[in-house]
């Protein structure tokens, strides 16, 4: 199987590049951070070359507190979180101001195999800003309700559902969404988790 794996940094991919992967043939792409760089990167790299499969990983800041540190989770619906409007202290979606678009996206073409069971399934937004204040963070929660944020997934489900590309959004919780605090981060144990679950991911499939 020809598979594409993407992430935002090198720091994210390198860990991967390791892998002896036995069974198929797997590119990388640093896409760079952010929605525009990462849709920019992947419409190059799927003009160029057709994949059956797209893999986007990396790290995601959890808000949700049962998620642990280094923990995997799969993303099943991710959110343009900040595509809307502003109504005074009210947001409004493209759907409320009557504009066409997609801001919520559901992946449908999972893999199908017993062992991505153990990655819990989760909901994501996507952001150019990661949060980090008290006051925006209570309103996304209310809003969203999501379990992690990221500043790329959305981009990439959207971008893979453009090209009818099968598509994956595995991410290893490297922090929780708070008032920003580096030294609680586990960034080293989040990337060794994902390297563990890509290496076994791809040997099952």
């Amino acid at each position: 199987m020809e598979i594409l794996i993407s992430a935002a940094t090198e720091e994210e991919i390198a860990p991967l590049r390791d892998i002896w992967f036995r069974k198929h043939k797997v590119e990388f792409l640093v896409s760079g951070v952010g929605m525009v760089a990462s849709t920019y990167s992947l419409c190059r790299q799927f003009s160029e070359k057709p994949y059956q499969l797209a893999i986007n990983t990396g790290l995601a800041g959890a808000f949700d507190r049962s998620l642990k540190p280094g923990e995997i989770v799969r993303v099943t619906e991710d959110i343009f979180a900040e595509l809307g409007a502003e109504d005074g202290d009210e947001f409004l979606s493209l759907k409320q101001i009557g504009l066409p678009g997609t801001d919520i996206l559901i992946n449908l073409d999972e893999i199908r195999i017993k062992e991505m069971e153990e990655f819990r399934k989760v909901r994501s937004i996507t952001v150019n800003t990661v949060h980090g204040n008290e006051t925006s963070i209570k309103r996304v929660m209310d809003r969203y309700h999501p379990h992690i944020e990221t500043m790329e997934g959305a981009a990439f489900f959207f971008v893979c559902g453009q090209f009818n590309i099968p598509s994956l959004q595995l991410r290893s919780i490297s922090n929780y969404v708070e008032k920003r605090n580096k030294a609680n981060w586990e960034i080293s144990l989040a990337l060794k988790s994902m390297k563990q679950a890509i290496a076994m991911l791809l040997e099952k499939i």
